[in-house]
């Protein structure tokens, strides 16, 4: 691939902005693995003349100013762990990463919010709020290198979605960098917000195209005192009345999902499809909560464990990896969704798939593109007896790049392209913003 833009023009004219010249790294001088993880992010035939490492808000605002008035095309990005999703982006002359723009702002720990910088990785902060016995209810993909800014920028989260919601859920407030440069703000530092234009849920997995974001505040939530895991696998029959039995009882799992019967034998749990419920609060209800659903699962013949502590944390850390991390790199990751009552069904259709209890959210890994044409196929009701008839949708996450140059990755139907362009209109009016990363090619 080749680049027709002087690399020696953006690099010189943003280093003057960063001050510092390992802020800005020419292409030929960007690590492999990270030239690899934009190159999954972009339309083959251009590469990015340079990746810039901005240290301040102010840096970034900056930067950002300098490419528009250049008409440069900008790629956004925390530490690149999830570039690899979403559309691919076009004509990219500038990365611009923000993981250097980490900063704690302020921990309101009676106030149970956190304000952060975009940059400051998921672990960290995870670390650092453990200190005052709290932690930020999210369970993103990669959590060592995610940061705060890319996990809202995807809207990343797992199954903790399951008591605590999306990424929006836990939004109090946002700072970002305009198109223009100009920085903006919504929201506050406070649980109750005034009505108006809601930013936080327009830029909560925009993927970096109505802005770039630098600033978040999030609501936190106590440590429980005890966890544990129950796991029951068996016949679909079974699993599906386990399920449906668990989601109109009064027990509250905080994490709930179902299980393809080849993730269950691949994390070696057992056969047969299955259902993962995880209990948090004080021991005595862990206890007698993890029980009652191991009881049901008796009742209907599935075979049932509890997990505690370090085999808890370590098959919830193995699950994750064997849904986001493919063994083969031509494998598809998919994101579905159905009604939760059609999760079983779904899943019983499928090799590699995961699909939270009530949200009817999940993953399925897929081998080619015509398992995910066949898939959509099913879309409309008149096809197939898939998704469609459970009013569900299919989005490719990550995939080899020919795939998404073949395959429409977001597979949008609905009737709000035209809102979502005039938006993008209004914020981004030059598109020099992560352009062709969101659906319909935006």
């Amino acid at each position: 691939m080749s680049n027709d833009k002087p690399q020696g023009v953006c690099a010189s004219a943003l280093t003057s902005i960063v001050g510092e010249e390992n802020d800005v790294c020419l292409w030929e001088n960007i690590e492999l693995a990270q030239q690899k993880r934009i190159q999954q992010a972009i339309v083959p035939g251009k590469l990015p003349s340079c990746i810039v490492y901005p240290r301040t808000q102010e840096q970034l605002a900056a930067v950002i100013a300098t490419a528009a008035k250049n008409n440069w095309r900008v790629l956004p990005c925390g530490s690149g762990s999830k570039l690899s999703w979403g559309g691919l982006a076009k004509g990219v002359d500038v990365v611009i990463s923000t993981e250097r723009i980490n900063r704690l702002i302020e921990h309101a720990v009676g106030d149970l919010t956190v304000t952060v910088e975009a940059g400051m990785k998921f672990s960290k902060l995870e670390a650092l709020l453990a200190r005052s016995r709290q932690f930020l209810a999210l369970d993103p993909t990669a959590p060592e290198s995610a940061t705060i800014g890319g996990i809202v920028a995807t809207g990343d989260t797992g199954s903790l979605r399951q008591r605590y919601g999306s990424v929006r859920d836990q939004l109090l407030g946002i700072t970002f960098v305009r198109a223009d440069g100009e920085i903006a703000k919504a929201g506050g530092r406070v649980v109750k917000n005034v009505a108006g234009y809601d930013l936080m849920k327009l830029f909560t997995g925009s993927y970096g195209t109505l802005g770039v974001i630098s600033q978040v505040t999030f609501r936190l939530y106590p440590l429980q005192e005890t966890s544990a895991t129950v796991v029951l696998t068996g016949k679909v029959k079974a699993v599906s009345q386990a399920a449906d039995t668990l989601r109109g009882s009064a027990l509250t799992p905080v994490q709930a999902d179902l299980l393809s019967t080849k993730l269950v034998s691949s994390l070696g749990l057992g056969e047969g499809l299955g259902l993962i419920a995880r209990f948090q609060s004080i021991s005595e209800s862990v206890k007698e909560q993890s029980n009652r659903i191991l009881e049901v699962g008796q009742k209907l013949g599935l075979a049932g464990a509890i997990y505690i502590d370090g085999d808890e944390a370590n098959l919830w850390q193995r699950l994750q990896q064997r849904i986001h991390y493919p063994v083969q790199e031509s494998v598809i990751t998919c994101k579905i969704g159905v009604l939760p009552t059609a999760a079983v069904e779904i899943l019983s259709k499928v090799e590699l798939g995961l699909i939270h209890l009530s949200s009817g959210l999940g993953l399925l890994q897929l081998e080619n593109k015509n398992q995910v044409l066949q898939m959509r196929d099913g879309l409309c009701p008149s096809e197939g007896d898939r998704t469609q008839a459970y009013s569900g949708f299919l989005t490719i996450l990550e995939a080899p790049v020919a795939v998404k140059e073949q395959v429409d990755v977001w597979g949008y139907t609905g009737n709000g392209l035209p809102l979502m362009r005039r938006i993008k209109e209004q914020f981004d009016s030059k598109n020099i913003l992560s352009p062709g990363r969101f659906v319909g090619g935006i």
